[in-house]
C-alpha cells in the first residue's frame, strides 16, 4: 500500500500468483514461487511484497466466502439448516465465532456478496 502526496492510503491490486502447478518440485528443495532463485535483493522485496499483499488480499476474499457459506448454512428458512454448534464443528470454530460469521455474511448477502 502506498500513499499519494496527500498522505492519502492507495491500495495496490494484488499480483497475479505465478508458478506452474504441474511442476513438481526437486527432492529436498524449497520452491516458493521461484523467489529461492532470485539474487537481486530489490527484486526479492518487491516480488515477495507482491506475493504477500495477495496472499492477504486471497485470505480476506475466502473468509469473506466462508460467511457467505456460514450465513446460508444457519439461514433459518432451510429445512436442513445447520445450528451454530454444528456449523461451528464442521468448520473448525468455536460456537460464538460460528454465529457472528453469519452474521458478517448476511451482512454481505444483503450487500450484494464478497464481490465488490
Amino acid at each position: 500500500m502506498g500513499s499519494d502526496a496527500g498522505g492519502t492510503p492507495q491500495w495496490r491490486r494484488p499480483v497475479p500468483l505465478r508458478f506452474e502447478p504441474g511442476a513438481i518440485p526437486e527432492e529436498g528443495t524449497d520452491r516458493f514461487f521461484e523467489l529461492e532463485s532470485m539474487d537481486d535483493p530489490r527484486e526479492l522485496l518487491q516480488r515477495a511484497t507482491e506475493l504477500a499483499v495477495a496472499f492477504r488480499a486471497a485470505a480476506d476474499r475466502a473468509t469473506e466466502f466462508q460467511a457467505i457459506a456460514a450465513a446460508q448454512l444457519a439461514d433459518p428458512r432451510r429445512f436442513d439448516r445447520l445450528t451454530f454448534a454444528a456449523l461451528a464443528e464442521q468448520a473448525g470454530w468455536t460456537e460464538d465465532y460460528a454465529r457472528k460469521m453469519a452474521e458478517f455474511g448476511e451482512r454481505l448477502i444483503k450487500g450484494g456478496g464478497a464481490t465488490p
